[in-house]
C-alpha cells in the first residue's frame, strides 16, 4: 500500500512538472492609433507568430464620423490563420467625437503566411470606401 502511494505521488509530481514546463501559446499584439492614419491612409505591417498563438489587432476607429472598419477581415490564407472575434471598444469618458478601438482576434493554425486586409469605409451605398486600409502580413512558424 505504501509503495503505491509513493508511486502515485511521483507520477503526479512528474506530470505537473511536464505540464508547467511545456510551452504555452502566446499573445501577439499589433496596435495602430489615429495619428498613424492621419500621416498615411494605407498602412502595412508584418508580424511573426507561432502555431497556436493568438494575435490581436487594434486599430483606431471613430464611428461618429460615419466611418467604420469592416468586422470581417479579409484573410488570403485561411489554412494558416483564422479570425476568432471582432469587437468595438467605445472611448472612455464623455468626450464627444472621441475615437474608440476596433479589435480583431486571430489564431495561428499552421505554418504558412497570410495577408490580412482591413478597410475603414462608410458602409452605405455611395459612401467613401477604403478611406484607410491596413494590411498585415502574418508569418506563422
Amino acid at each position: 500500500m505504501r509503495l503505491s502511494s509513493i508511486l502515485i505521488s511521483i507520477i503526479l509530481t512528474i506530470s505537473l512538472c511536464l505540464f508547467a514546463c511545456s510551452p504555452s501559446a502566446e499573445q501577439e499584439n499589433v496596435t495602430v492609433d489615429c495619428e498613424d492614419f492621419t500621416k498615411v491612409n494605407h498602412l502595412k505591417h508584418e508580424v511573426t507568430v507561432k502555431v497556436d498563438d493568438s494575435l490581436t489587432v487594434t486599430l483606431c476607429s471613430n464611428p461618429s464620423t460615419g466611418f467604420q472598419w469592416a468586422e470581417s477581415a479579409q484573410i488570403d490564407d485561411q489554412t494558416s490563420l483564422e479570425q476568432l472575434n471582432f469587437k468595438y471598444e467605445a472611448p472612455e469618458g464623455d468626450v464627444p467625437g472621441a475615437p474608440g478601438l476596433a479589435v480583431w482576434t486571430f489564431k495561428a493554425l499552421e505554418k504558412g503566411q497570410a495577408i490580412v486586409s482591413m478597410e475603414y469605409s462608410q458602409p452605405w451605398e455611395g459612401g467613401t470606401k477604403a478611406e484607410w486600409t491596413f494590411e498585415l502580413t502574418v508569418t506563422v512558424k
